[in-house]
């Protein structure tokens, strides 16, 4: 009945098709997923599907989220504004409550003529609360959504190991399933991917955007076991020197830490990362089926896809575990594009990118108007010459709660080629960072402080303050919620 629903409203608005064939759009994304893929070097995760997906299009190396929280990224992505400019700094929340006027990606493109429906989480959920539900969804960005809810959400969540008993989202939890792929919540969203496919497929008149947002691995690690038997727990990694690492960083820097993780045995670190791993590659293999599908369809050729993920994912390096720093790990994230007679087939781009980046991306490539304020670069000309410098830089950002009645502060990072400089509080007052990622690309050693490093110092703080002020919107106020603090002049295509 729930098929027959929607795809009812798909056909009755047919009426909306636009007069010229132009670019679908599938866009995949991972939920905590960093770069543990093959192909981006990783000696023990195999990705397959993704590196097939990367070897169609351009995979970027230096690519980061604005904000390495699920919330606060996907708005800023799904906006193509950083999170000073749409107000959204906490999960739970939607630019809706700060900037209503503003036009999102996918509703840039439904309001261009496009099918425009979601499966799973593109704007945020409280995972796995909110599995099945439209989460902390937009409305008015999307025709179609799809929620739907596997075993791991309404069978197996008793059985589910965590390190705090009967918490999940934001505890690291993890659990060997038996039963099959086509149980678990990301299972049935590749088949709702696939039967969506099939009815695009059959409308060769009217284009679509087509959001397919995976859940895993986002904690808990919950997957069917035999990806567990990939990867033997007493092979798993176990991060090593961290009180020696930690002794020249800025406590801010550590401020997602956690007492019950830092307790934490080499086993339980090791069947972490066997479960993360395994979610992982299990996710990889639900993208494989989406592929597939859109390849015996036809539609190949005239799709572009996006894959991504909100934000990157410690697994122990600095002592952190999960999201919420600056580090390298927590913001980086995997990004491959495919634009068929556009992009270069299995070429990577080394200059930094943000998420942000990708809304006037997809707008140029496929001839859909955008609002004028978008604050991300198109990424076009590295799709045709991977070389291009771009901007030259990342902006991150992360707000830390106030201490002793203080209000809230902020830490910034810009990540350059070479370079990531970091900075707590106002004019730095809670400390720097600074890593030459060039000898260090474990970020281990903070050079901010070493004099023969003064003047890297200097030009990346002009650099990184430059960055902070084209992050605010033009009245130079962050947006709250609940207000409008920010209504630029936008007109719906």
């Amino acid at each position: 009945m729930r098929h027959a629903v929607i795809l009812t409203a798909l056909i009755a608005t047919l009426a909306l098709a636009p007069a010229a064939p132009r670019y679908n759009v599938l866009f995949l994304m991972a939920d905590d997923m960093n770069n543990s893929m093959s192909c981006y070097g990783h000696p023990i995760v195999k990705t397959p599907n993704l590196d097939r997906l990367a070897s169609r299009g351009v995979r970027f190396e230096r690519a980061y989220c604005q904000y390495p929280l699920c919330g606060p990224s996907r708005n800023s992505m799904l906006t193509g504004l950083y999170p000073n400019s749409e107000g959204i700094l906490t999960n739970g929340q939607i630019f809706r409550q700060t900037i209503p006027s503003h036009v999102s990606l996918p509703q840039a493109f439904r309001l261009s003529g496009y099918f425009a429906g979601r499966i799973g989480k593109m704007y945020h959920y409280n995972v796995p609360n909110s599995i099945g539900t439209n989460g902390h969804d937009d409305p008015g960005s999307w025709e179609m959504e799809l929620n739907p809810a596997g075993c791991d959400r309404l069978e197996e969540e008793p059985d589910i190991f965590s390190l705090v008993k009967g918490q999940f989202g934001g505890t690291l939890s993890w659990y060997a399933s038996p039963r099959p792929d086509e149980r678990h919540t990301d299972g049935l969203m590749a088949a709702d991917a696939e039967w969506v496919l099939e009815r695009c497929a059959r409308q060769k008149d009217r284009p679509f955007f087509l959001a397919v947002g995976f859940f895993r691995p986002h904690t808990p690690y919950v997957a069917p076991r035999p990806y567990f038997d990939r990867f033997p727990v007493a092979d798993m990694p176990v991060i090593r020197g961290v009180e020696e690492d930690q002794k020249d960083v800025p406590k801010a820097a550590l401020a997602s830490r956690h007492k019950v993780q830092d307790e934490m045995t080499d086993d339980l670190r090791r069947q972490a990362v066997q479960a993360y791993f395994a979610s992982a590659t299990f996710m990889d293999a639900q993208v494989g089926k989406v592929l597939a599908a859109l390849d015996r369809l036809g539609l190949a050729e005239s799709t572009i896809i996006v894959f991504t993920s909100d934000h990157g994912y410690h697994l122990g390096e600095h002592g952190l575990w999960q999201k919420l720093s600056l580090f390298e790990g927590s913001a980086r994230v995997p990004l491959f594009i495919v634009a068929p007679g556009v992009a270069k087939a299995g070429a990577v781009a080394k200059a930094p990118v943000g998420l942000l980046d990708l809304y006037p991306t997809l707008a140029e490539l496929c001839g859909v108007k955008a609002p004028d304020n978008l604050q991300g670069q198109s990424l076009v000309p590295m799709l045709r010459d991977p070389s291009s410098d771009g901007r030259g830089w990342a902006l991150s950002q992360i707000t830390l709660p106030g201490r002793g009645g203080k209000v809230a502060r902020t830490g910034y990072s810009l990540r350059t080629p070479r370079w990531r400089y970091t900075e707590w509080g106002e004019a730095a007052a809670e400390g720097r960072e600074l890593y030459d990622h060039d000898a260090d690309p474990k970020e281990i050693t903070n050079l901010a402080e070493r004099p023969e490093h003064a003047a890297a110092v200097a030009e990346l703080s002009g650099q990184l303050r430059a960055a902070i002020k084209a992050s605010l919107p033009p009245s130079g106020t962050v947006p709250q919620v609940g207000t409008n603090l920010w209504a630029p002049n936008l007109t719906n295509p």
